[in-house]
């Protein structure tokens, strides 16, 4: 026991610093991602807290996508009441991010896919012009799933899931996960909460993470939790597939529904970049639309029969939202409009539920919403 506590033996003693079913789901999920190893925690938002603060110091900035998930605004707003700077680029551009680097800057962070902005980060060209500043890239990939892509293989270092979502896929369990892909060689000078790791610079971060930040703040996954997640990775390959063919069925309908408006879906807008990205070119299960005003939002949010009203995604389940009141309610204007959230917008996480069905509801929902039924 004592070896193991020393971490010079394998071994387990204590669930908060190890234990054998959440091992496993971090091997597993480091497997699909690509990476040499993944940290699984209490919850997503736990996950992007422990990947910033494992590496950042007072003082330090990020370089941030905007258009991010509200709870990350929201936790990034945090780290700058605990002297950590950030910087919030106009869009997960490779040059829009590129223009907001300063010689404090100590790491890039965005989504694949954003939250419910939908703009597609072009993840090798963003990893490039981080890697060119020598920085590291953490991407949130809970939206694009390793399903669609592996960001690893397109030049990311530390991946990070919500496992609430996609991996689960049933909502039954809420958790978070950390990949690193050991390719950046982290400089203990530049880094200094590394430093004691530096003898081993590829490793530096997890080792960190997993002996220091991530152990002492005590975010663990319960093995509950894991075994969950492991039995949600089995079918993960055929639930998005599906998720994502509905979505874009979905979508092409509502364009063609009347009362919506600006039927928003990756694929849409950046095509190239889906189809390039992407396997297959599908482009994600989520899409947003507008309806006018935030009362026919509620309207047709109140008159849908097989969606449900949930704040997740990810689900097997079809669930609808209105993003201004709920996940976006404590940001700013200024921090809505970046994230494309308007009061009369709904977003839609589309599950696997038979497309006509879904179609069906939306329109009959439509109708209700126009007074037409």
């Amino acid at each position: 026991m004592e070896a193991v506590f020393r971490s010079q033996k394998p071994g387990f003693v204590y669930t908060r610093i190890g234990n054998p079913t959440i091992a496993e789901f971090e091997r597993r999920i480091a497997a699909v991602e690509g990476g040499a190893g993944a940290v699984a925690c209490a919850s997503g938002m736990a996950a992007v807290a422990m990947a910033l603060v494992n590496i950042l110091d007072a003082g330090d900035e990020i370089v941030a996508a905007n258009g991010l998930y509200g709870g990350s605004l929201s936790l990034l707003h945090d780290l700058e009441r605990l002297g950590i700077g950030v910087r919030f680029s106009r869009s997960a551009s490779a040059e829009d991010i590129a223009g907001k680097i300063t010689p404090r800057t100590k790491v890039v962070f965005g989504e694949v896919i954003g939250n419910p902005s939908l703009e597609v980060m072009d993840v090798r060209a963003v990893a490039d012009i981080a890697h060119a500043h020598g920085l590291p890239l953490f991407v949130d990939a809970t939206t694009a799933t390793p399903v669609l892509m592996r960001t690893i293989d397109h030049g990311a270092d530390v991946v990070i899931h919500s496992t609430s979502k996609y991996i689960n896929g049933f909502a039954d369990a809420i958790g978070g996960v950390i990949i690193d892909s050991a390719r950046f060689a982290w400089d203990g000078a530049r880094w200094p909460a590394l430093a004691k790791y530096s003898a081993m610079p590829r490793l530096a971060f997890t080792r960190r993470l997993r002996d220091d930040t991530w152990q002492h703040f005590g975010p663990c996954m319960a093995p509950a939790t894991a075994w969950l997640n492991t039995l949600g990775l089995e079918t993960l390959p055929l639930r998005v597939e599906r998720e994502c063919d509905n979505a874009l069925a979905l979508a092409e309908a509502l364009c063609e529904t009347d009362g919506v408006s600006d039927v928003r879906y990756p694929s849409f807008s950046q095509k190239d970049l889906c189809t390039r990205q992407f396997a297959n070119g599908r482009a994600g299960a989520i899409l947003t639309f507008r309806t006018g005003s935030k009362e026919r939002a509620f309207r047709l949010l109140d008159a849908l029969e097989c969606a449900l009203l949930v704040s997740n995604i990810g689900d097997v389940r079809t669930l609808a939202l209105h993003p201004a009141s709920t996940i976006f309610m404590h940001s700013d204007a200024a921090e809505r409009e970046a994230a494309g959230v308007y009061d009369d917008l709904v977003r839609v996480s589309v599950g696997i539920e038979d497309i006509d069905d879904l179609v069906r509801d939306f329109r009959q929902a439509a109708r209700r919403m126009n007074g037409n039924d």
